[in-house]
């Protein structure tokens, strides 16, 4: 499953949130499915919060995802969303100048949005977020019924 997701969606916050602990549990640590989260930042504060992610330690980066996603509501709506996910960052062991570099790297910045516009072309992808799942596509944070469907389905 290929999961393309923006960091400031509410929906995809939902999904991180609500159905991705079940899918977990019944698909992917079962060795059924495997995920792969792809960056499609939406705005400028996601592009930034995917930039500082993947400034994060190998083995700190989904804790990170999953606490950006958890709160999302806070940094996505700060005054200063910046400042915000610098003390995110913190907690997966990047400096605050460290975010700032990342968060600042041209090379980084660019390289998220050009894989964004190849995932839109390629797969015809309009919102988050959007899954791929073997040959399906899958437009929205859909009920753990509706994955459920569908990995089936495909495992078939």
């Amino acid at each position: 499953m290929v999961e393309y997701s923006s960091l400031t969606c509410p929906h995809c916050a939902a999904f991180h949130n609500d159905t991705l602990p079940t899918i977990k549990k019944e698909y992917i640590e079962a060795g059924k499915v495997k995920l792969e989260m792809r960056d499609f930042p939406l705005d400028q504060f996601a592009l930034r919060a995917a930039a500082m992610a993947r400034c994060a330690p190998e083995a700190r980066y989904f804790a990170l995802m999953d606490l950006l996603f958890k709160q999302q509501a806070k940094w996505s709506r700060a005054q200063n969303p910046i400042d915000e996910l610098k003390k995110i960052g913190r907690f997966a062991g990047i400096a605050p100048e460290q975010a700032d570099a990342c968060m600042t790297d041209k090379t980084l910045l660019d390289g998220i949005l050009e894989a964004r516009l190849l995932a839109q072309r390629t797969h015809d992808i309009r919102s988050t977020p959007t899954f791929i799942i073997g040959n399906v596509k899958v437009s929205g944070n859909q009920s753990i019924e509706e994955f459920r469907s569908v990995f089936d389905g495909q495992l078939t």
